[in-house]
């Protein structure tokens, strides 16, 4: 799984109260029990629609979006796949792999009989071509793949996958690779990008580019349970107000992605029903640690006391977020069995303060036209989270230039380092089950100015600690080194957590047993071991 920045949808409300009030609402409240029809064999057709267009890649070697992938996903098999919990479980591989050389070296055993869809068998030569393609061909993807040294095909159902160095994150995140048929695809790769062939529950029926994409159900797909679903129609809808104009009127089967602002009107509508999931989504407020005031640890924390990011949420996210305390989302701490001191992390946040904000402001030296700009993605909640910091640093004397831009836009401005450009900026990024994806990414000096703007130079061992950790298979030791890499974060703050979004959609309430998984590019998941959706006509 690739980590990509995130996009937000947009949101509402213009609460004012900075006083920890409510709890936010618990996204398990909209997490359900299964529901499987009387009889068995179905030929149910659904549609569903997108909130954003679709860069139309349909080959795993090359897709880098989550909406293209919401389709592939459903047309490959993976090696291993993530579960509701985003665990890693044994697909179209037989069991776990052997692991040897200290973390070196696996060995993977592939399931016999496992068909394409064009009734080729999956080899072992399929699964390695599905690891090193990305690298060879350099795709988007090849970082999440750029570690594995060599492959050996030991024989039709056995690979070994070499690595330059052990690789911590190889066995929560790289061996959930989808697997191609590497004779079909290197054939003609640019059909394959838009007319697939997989081993997976659906195939491609038809196809207009831009328009939509029908999936049909393989009817000799080698694993159980076999889909209810015969047909899905996928179709984009970035309007937000049309989608929910759609689901609401009955014009459509399911949507993706509830806006804040219909929360409740979706939650009141009495044939809709809204599902979610907690996800591997982490939103954040970053500093500027290069030039202008912000430089000053001091004047990062004088920003964290001088709202409440509690409130905020509760009252512009509601039940579509929870507030982050660290850049590990719940998830993420959960899947992987991290146990890392939440508690203890919580009580390092700033609270709001606003006599300590304004405190801290006076004893840095910082002027008293002191206007930050702060950047963010227009329309959405961050540049509501942008206004809702300016305001507060209004009333204690200061002020901030909120500048809400395309995510292009944001994208050259953030990665400047200049004051002028921005003190503060926010943006989001989505991981999986291992931490590497968001300090790596986030705060690695290595990634400066490509997945990070803020310039933070660490203290001591800071940037020794994240490249350790991502080179050792050591679970244990790599706890270690985040929980020290975190409490640095939290005590220096070059970035402030700010929340998780998680992953909706709003289903018509005859749509059946469907369940939000919290990766977004695995939505609708129509059928996996917990699930078969239905139609209840």
């Amino acid at each position: 799984m690739t980590a990509s920045v995130a996009l937000a949808g947009c949101i509402g409300g213009n609460g004012n109260g900075d006083d920890n009030g409510d709890d936010v609402a618990d996204i398990s409240e909209y997490q359900y029990d299964r529901e499987e029809p009387d009889d068995e064999d179905r030929s149910d057709s659904l549609e569903f629609l997108q909130p954003a267009e679709r860069d139309e890649d349909f080959d795993p070697v090359v897709s880098f979006d989550s909406y293209s992938a919401q389709v592939m996903n459903l047309v490959f098999d993976n090696l291993y796949e993530w579960d509701d919990e985003m665990g890693l479980e044994p697909k179209i591989a037989d069991g776990m792999p052997e692991e040897q050389d200290d973390g070196e070296t696996y060995v993977f055993e592939i399931k016999e009989g496992i068909e394409f869809h064009n009734g080729d068998e999956v080899t072992a030569a399929d699964v390695a071509h599905s690891f090193t393609a990305p690298v060879e061909e350099e795709t988007d993807n090849a970082a999440s793949y750029a570690m594995i040294e060599s492959t050996e095909v030991i024989d039709d159902h056995t690979l070994e996958v070499n690595l330059e160095h052990p690789y911590g994150p190889f066995t929560m995140v790289t061996m959930g690779v989808e697997v191609v048929p590497e004779d079909v695809r290197t054939d003609d790769r640019d059909a394959f990008n838009t007319d697939p062939i997989g081993s997976g529950p659906f195939q491609f029926a038809d196809f207009q580019q831009g328009e939509y994409v029908e999936l049909e159900r393989w009817d000799d797909y080698w694993d159980e349970p076999h889909p209810h679903i015969e047909e899905i129609r996928f179709e984009a809808a970035p309007d937000d107000a049309n989608r929910i104009a759609q689901i609401l009127a009955g014009d459509t089967d399911v949507i993706d992605t509830v806006p804040a602002t219909e929360w409740d009107e979706v939650e009141g509508a009495d044939d809709v029903v809204i599902h979610g999931s907690r996800s591997p989504s982490y939103m954040y407020l970053a500093f500027n640690c290069n030039e202008g005031e912000t430089t000053n640890p001091d004047v990062r924390r004088a920003v964290g006391h001088s709202f409440s990011m509690h409130d905020f949420v509760n009252e512009h996210l509601g039940p579509a977020a929870d507030p982050l305390v660290s850049p590990v989302p719940e998830i993420t701490n959960d899947s992987g069995d991290w146990d890392f001191p939440v508690d203890d992390w919580a009580e390092m946040m700033p609270e709001y303060d606003p006599d300590q904000a304004q405190e801290l402001l006076e004893d840095a030296g910082v002027p008293e036209d002191w206007e930050p700009t702060i950047i963010a993605p227009e329309g959405g909640p961050r540049e509501a989270l942008a206004e809702r910091i300016g305001s507060r640093l209004t009333e204690i004397g200061y002020g901030a230039d909120v500048q809400g831009m395309s995510f292009a836009t944001l994208v050259d401005t953030y990665t400047t380092g200049n004051a002028d450009d921005y003190e503060m900026y926010l943006l989001g990024w989505t991981g999986g089950p291992d931490p590497d994806a968001y300090f790596y990414n986030l705060f690695h000096e290595s990634q400066e100015g490509v997945g990070q703007g803020h310039f933070y130079e660490g203290q001591g061992d800071f940037h020794d600690s994240i490249m350790n950790a991502r080179q050792s298979a050591d679970q244990d030791d790599r706890r270690e080194l985040y929980i020290d890499v975190t409490e640095e974060i939290l005590d220096y703050m070059p970035v402030l957590p700010a929340y998780s979004e998680h992953n909706t959609m709003a289903a018509r309430e005859e749509v059946k047993d469907l369940h939000a998984h919290p990766a977004v590019s695995f939505n609708p998941r129509i059928v996996s071991n917990y699930q078969n959706t239905w139609i209840d006509e």
